[in-house]
């Protein structure tokens, strides 16, 4: 990917920053500005605090597991005794030593902490060494002599799907007569599809420090995105409470879905050594060990037909998905039901029948991952669409266009759910004229046709994205929020800070609701012992439950100081006004902290608890119908790329991207997410290859063999804006989630290789482009149009 292309250089975004962005000054509003990351300056000075920076306590020992080297095995021995004389060592536990469940597994108890005579993938945890220094603990781990009994192993999707094996019972969504429609389609179109997984590759990895407390308690530090979820199964590891097991996390360094249940194997382990051995643990897997250990993004293989007629309209869909689910359950159903959920993405299909398989096989279980299967869902459609468009001759834009959900009719899904709010239309139409893609299309037919070896590609994708977790019970949040009599405010809420500026926007929808600046405000690391039986910091929903359970705590705290300062000032409480940080009352002005000092000696209670709870989530898991989403996110974008079809190599040359995240909270951290988001997902599509040996082992787990996307593969005209809208729903401040939605628009960086691929042919045959389009799949799949176009 080191072509040299000469294109200009408009970054859009530059302008939007500078000209659109409201930029917070004192006295204004907190809530929709543009204010910086609340770490930032600690980013990038290096004083951020993240849990491998905690200063150690005395005594403190270094644990690193040892792995398993098979693919699936019956475990007839461990000689551990090398381990054991290893310098530096203190302990070596294995399955035994553990004195409760020796089990992790979110939803279904089938992922083992430790091997216990039988190992499922390549790097599956075996035992755990403990030793005064990290390297003594990583050198003894590698000594262990295993006895396997080797047994048969399946390795894709494909081939758990042939043996019929699977970690959960298969999905079925059917909307409407799916036969009869197919029979009569004017046009009908068949075919397969394959898109591989993706590693989170968070910066951070996976850690934990445990801590053993007086009276059988334990404290974990813990870099996890599900705090209440390592308490559980910390306590079920120790046979304890959950009273006794406090987790704490004030950052991560990343998450991306990786830390949401694959950080219980290290804070499981991290505390039975601890309470073991009666002194501080810490288990930070090195980069190679986590890849090893740790499940990514679920990779899926795909059988559909799709019936349409000459306009592209879609009359009919049978899909049948097999995920690459890995060795266990892990969360795995809740990611095929997101998917069978999305795989309409934008268009309304009258009739579908919707099939997902959880493939069982020996590899990593794999996880969440930004997105949760939604943009797996999303991807077969705009593939298929683009085929359809190509057999057609038309642009793949009208045909979507031609698909796309109406306002009051054609606007209800294949499981059930109205689409309120629909912004698709009107933003895409924005996104077509504020890029140029009508005539970019006919500049990148004439350069194709002109140019025998450079082929340039143009797609457009739409993205709708349902927000808020499929099971109900998830969507709950508790906060508290304490104010203090000189008037600076302290927050502390169960979502979890990973940089994606969660503590940033709530601290400021706190201030705004209390009518302070930002810097009055505080958020605290997140704590099982404030607030308890948090959900996941996933889905999107951080800043939608978390955000709307600490305004519900400041909206208590305000309401008391309106009455305290009615009564002492007179007026009525309703007409008591906060802003500026005064508290304006029967015509004066009282600074905020003057209240709160003068309510505390009237002994108000200055402190209070918050709540939501999202509504109207319904969802019916045996027929996979319902309502379970609360709204929907919308999107386009443009991506346009030139491919070296010699060599497969290949230049991002423009992105152009609308998003609507409602009414921003704060435009600068949303801007940021978009583009993150499509880096990630172009990523996902292109370069971030998985490969495992046909013994099983993974053989792209570490920087050296695993390629994300770096500043050179970003395209160098980066044209991001928001969509101005309000949310339809009562979200905080009108806000939307904007977590995983950008991820789908790098579903357009791959069709549009598709694109410029396609024109090495009569650009009326689609080119067989697995994904992710790696430059040896384009020239793969280049060769095999040449071939058929020579013949």
């Amino acid at each position: 990917m080191n072509m040299r292309i000469n294109v200009p250089v408009e970054l859009d975004r530059l302008a939007v920053a500078n000209d659109r962005i409201p930029r917070p000054v004192q006295g204004e509003p907190a809530a929709g500005a543009s204010s910086p990351h609340e770490s930032a300056t600690l980013h990038v000075t290096g004083e951020a605090v993240y849990t491998d920076d905690i200063p150690e306590l005395r005594g403190t020992v270094y644990a690193a597991l040892g792995l398993s080297a098979k693919a699936h095995a019956h475990v007839r021995g461990m000689d551990l005794e090398a381990v054991r004389r290893a310098p530096g060592v203190v302990a070596v536990l294995t399955a035994r030593d553990i004195p409760g469940e020796n089990n992790c597994g979110p939803v279904i108890h089938d992922d083992p902490l430790l091997a216990d005579g039988l190992v499922q993938y390549v790097g599956q945890p075996l035992f755990m060494v403990v030793a005064r220094s990290v390297d003594a603990a990583r050198r003894a781990a590698r000594l262990g002599r295993i006895d396997y009994e080797e047994l048969p192993h399946l390795l894709t999707p494909v081939q758990a799907k042939e043996a019929g094996s699977r970690t959960l019972p298969d999905m079925r969504l059917v909307q409407g007569d799916v036969q009869a429609a197919l029979d009569a389609a004017p046009r009908r179109l068949k075919g397969t599809f394959d898109c591989g997984g993706q590693e989170q590759f968070y910066l951070e990895g996976q850690i934990a420090y445990a801590i053993p407390r007086e009276k059988d308690g334990m404290l974990v530090w813990c870099s996890t995105q599900h705090p209440t979820e390592m308490q559980a199964v910390v306590g079920h590891a120790l046979g304890w409470h959950a009273h006794q097991v406090q987790i704490e996390c004030r950052r991560m360094g990343g998450g991306f879905g990786g830390k949401e249940s694959q950080s219980a194997v290290f804070a499981c382990l991290a505390s039975v050594a601890a309470h073991r051995l009666q002194r501080p643990v810490k288990l930070r897997a090195d980069r190679d060990d986590d890849m090893m250990i740790t499940g990514k993004r679920h990779g899926f293989h795909y059988e559909y037909e799709v019936g349409y007629d000459d306009e592209g309209r879609i009359l009919g869909m049978r899909l049948d998905m097999t995920l690459h689910s890995g060795f266990s359950a892990d969360l795995s159903e809740a990611v095929a039901s997101r998917a069978v959920c999305h795989f309409d993405n934008a268009y309304y299909i009258p009739a579908a029948d919707v099939r997902a398989m959880c493939g069982k096989t020996n590899t990593q279980s794999n996880t969440a991952f930004r997105g949760f299967g939604g943009p797996q869902g999303a991807l077969l459609t705009e593939v298929v669409i683009e085929r359809i468009a190509r057999e057609l001759g038309r642009d793949p834009l009208d045909v979507r266009q031609t698909n796309f959900y109406g306002i009051e009719t054609r606007n209800t899904t294949p499981y059930g759910q109205v689409v309120e709010g629909n912004l698709i239309e009107p933003l895409v139409a924005e996104l077509v004229a504020s890029s140029d893609y009508r005539a970019r299309r006919q500049a990148v037919n004439d350069f194709n046709a002109s140019s025998p070896i450079l082929k340039k590609g143009l797609a457009l994708t739409p993205v709708k994205f349902g927000i808020s977790f499929n099971v109900p019970a998830f969507n709950q949040a508790g906060a508290l929020v304490h104010i203090y009599r000189d008037g600076s405010v302290l927050v502390n809420h169960g979502g979890t800070e990973m940089g994606q500026g969660l503590n940033t926007k709530v601290a400021q929808v706190v201030a705004n609701t209390l009518g302070l600046d930002l810097d009055c405000v505080r958020v605290t690391a997140t704590d099982t012992y404030k607030v308890a039986n948090t959900s996941a910091t996933a889905a999107s929903t951080g800043t939608d439950l978390n955000g709307k359970a600490a305004e519900d705590a400041a909206l208590q705290l305000r309401a008391r100081l309106a009455d305290f300062a009615a009564r002492k000032y007179g007026g009525k409480p309703e007409d008591v006004v906060f802003a500026w940080r005064q508290v304006n009352v029967n015509g004066r002005n009282i600074p905020f902290g003057q209240l709160a000092d003068e309510a505390y000696w009237d002994r108000v209670q200055l402190w209070s608890d918050g709540f939501y709870a999202t509504p109207g989530i319904v969802w019916d898991k045996a027929t996979m119908h319902g309502r379970p989403f609360f709204y929907f996110a919308f999107g386009a974008a443009v991506s346009e790329v030139v491919v070296d079809t010699l060599t497969g190599e290949w230049k991002l040359l423009r992105a152009d991207i609308l998003h609507d995240v409602g009414a921003s909270i704060n435009p600068a951290i949303d801007l940021g997410q978009v583009e993150g988001g499509y880096i990630q997902g172009t990523g996902w599509l292109t370069t971030e290859e998985l490969w495992w040996r046909e013994d099983g082992r993974l053989m792209t787990h570490a920087p050296s063999t695993y390629k994300i996307p770096a500043i050179s593969d970003c395209p160098r005209d980066f044209r991001v804006r928001l969509f101005r809208a309000q949310n339809l729903k009562d979200t905080v401040h009108r806000s939307k989630a904007v977590g995983e939605p950008p991820l789908l628009h790098g579903i357009s960086t791959f069709n549009a290789l598709c694109d410029a691929v396609a024109a090495v042919g009569d650009g009326r045959t689609s080119p067989d482009l697995r994904a992710p389009a790696t430059p040896e799949a384009i020239l793969k799949a280049a060769e095999g149009l040449r071939r058929r176009r020579a013949g």
